[in-house]
């Protein structure tokens, strides 16, 4: 989403660090830059504004000025406040009530808000264990109260039976009362939606609010709609007393705008970013890992956040200990490759490196993408269980019986069997050396896996070996030091020339 801002940026702060000494005309010309760039993301003018003043207060100083790296202090202090401007780090859910704790989704027809609310729903019961229960007050969208229902049994969360032509209030209210009678924590209330703000529409929405109560009360926006979604959040802020806000479709193509005016204009924290269409695709909004991403920096703490979710610790112990006696097979680089897939693929792991938006436009030109990675658990899916431990049996009739079962070419299963003998060498080194657990998370502790100098320091250690080889999360993924490198390893993990 923020691609071609930070692609902006990043040329501009390139410029800076090539120079020793920055007078206060060089920060004005590159604030110009900056507000430019703010400007075509569809950034608010008066959000540009008070942001580049609040900057030049900042960067304008004899002490920046006369500094050993001033550019670097600069690039610092757009960031501290690219995340002043995105809003607080809390961005925590009020559950700490009387159960049952009330959301209340609102929004309008087409942000995504059942399915937004069926995406909170999953994330409250798996983070904090909750026992929850979805009621859909829309009776007038035709099957909006099915969709809910059926989302519902997806996921393995009760929804409120339907009961025909009950009011909106009314389905409030029995579903406040099924969910004390049950032992509910929280209760969703996905409510209705129109084409446009309208009197009926908020009329509803406050009439709901003062029979429930609502602990939470979450605007659901189109991040695609750009400024009209900060104008949205604005007309139900007028009439309800808004707690957050979620962004949908964070992973389209927008310029961004909306999430970086939002709480500047309306005073609402962005709580939630859905970044995908499956159900697992929301997460919390953190406005200075997001900052960070923008600048290029990376987000290194989600990374290991999110690997400490989908890395199952037994597979990794197990694969940790083969490893150790010198074994790895296809198996296990299966079983690897499905991780990564977990995690995001290859492209949502690599938003989150740092100094990865430099070589995006080499990436693309090698036609680079999460289809390679599906195409070779395909192969490995193929083979016989003889074969993936084995992998030097395989002869030529055998790749040719593996390239027609999987969809692929001969020479394709070839590239498959040198990258994991490759992976093999580089996996056995790092069993010699003892590195696995640290790579593959496993024995990390609570406190390490909830402290942030912990998992930066896990990372640090996981980076410097993915410059020498290769990552233990991402077989074949090596060299990061420079954007050379980064390529390089990138086509050596698809089996891809340059």
């Amino acid at each position: 989403m923020f691609d071609t801002l930070s692609d902006r940026l990043s040329d501009i702060f390139s410029k800076l660090t090539k120079r020793g000494y920055l007078s206060e005309e060089n920060v004005d010309e590159a604030l110009k830059e900056v507000r430019r760039a703010l400007i075509e993301a569809d950034v608010a003018l008066i959000v540009v504004k008070d942001f580049l003043d609040k900057v030049r207060q900042r960067a304008v100083g004899q002490e920046v000025l006369k500094s050993v790296s001033p550019a670097q202090l600069v690039i610092k202090i757009v960031n501290d406040t690219l995340t002043d401007l995105l809003g607080s780090d809390d961005s925590s859910l009020n559950l700490k009530v009387s159960p049952p704790s009330v959301i209340m989704m609102v929004g309008l027809q087409g942000s995504g808000k059942t399915t937004t609310s069926a995406k909170i729903a999953k994330f409250i019961r798996d983070k904090y264990k909750l026992k929850i229960l979805m009621a859909s007050l829309d009776v007038k969208r035709p099957a909006a109260q099915e969709q809910l229902e059926i989302l519902g049994r997806q996921i393995g969360i009760d929804t409120l039976p339907i009961i025909k032509d009950q009011t909106p209030v009314s389905i409030a209210k029995r579903a406040i009362g099924a969910a004390k009678v049950g032992g509910y924590d929280s209760v969703i209330l996905d409510t209705a939606g129109r084409l446009h703000v309208d009197s009926e529409l908020m009329n509803e929405m406050e009439i709901i609010n003062s029979n429930v109560t609502a602990h939470e009360i979450l605007l659901v926006a189109d991040s695609l709609t750009g400024q009209d979604a900060v104008n949205v959040a604005n007309s139900f802020s007028e009439k309800l007393p808004l707690t957050g806000v979620i962004l949908t479709r964070l992973d389209g193509d927008s310029r961004g705008g909306a999430a970086l005016s939002m709480k500047a204009i309306t005073g609402k924290p962005i709580k939630f970013i859905g970044v995908g269409e499956k159900i697992g695709d929301i997460e919390e909004f953190y406005p200075s890992r997001l900052a960070g991403r923008i600048l290029g920096m990376g987000d290194i703490v989600s990374l290991v956040e999110k690997a400490k979710e989908t890395i199952d610790t037994e597979k990794a112990e197990k694969i940790a200990s083969k490893i150790a006696k010198g074994i790895f097979d296809l198996d296990d680089m299966s079983s690897q490759l499905q991780q990564m897939s977990k995690m995001g693929g290859i492209s949502g792991l690599l938003g989150m490196l740092p100094g990865i938006g430099k070589i995006k436009k080499q990436m693309a030109e090698a036609n680079l993408d999460d289809s390679v990675v599906k195409r070779q658990i395909a192969i490995i899916s193929s083979m016989t269980k003889k074969e993936r431990r084995s992998p030097k049996i395989l002869n030529a009739s055998r790749k040719k019986r593996i390239a027609k079962g999987s969809g692929s070419g001969v020479p394709e299963v070839n590239k498959l069997v040198k990258l994991h003998r490759q992976t093999s060498d580089m996996m056995k080194k790092f069993g010699k050396r003892g590195m696995l657990n640290d790579n593959f998370g496993v024995g990390m502790s609570e406190d390490n896996a909830n402290s942030l100098d912990k998992p930066l320091n896990l990372t640090d250690n996981m980076l410097a070996e993915i410059g020498k080889s290769t990552t233990k999360g991402l077989p074949g993924l090596p060299g990061l030091s420079d954007n050379k490198n980064k390529l390089s390893g990138l086509l050596n993990l698809t089996g891809r020339k340059k």
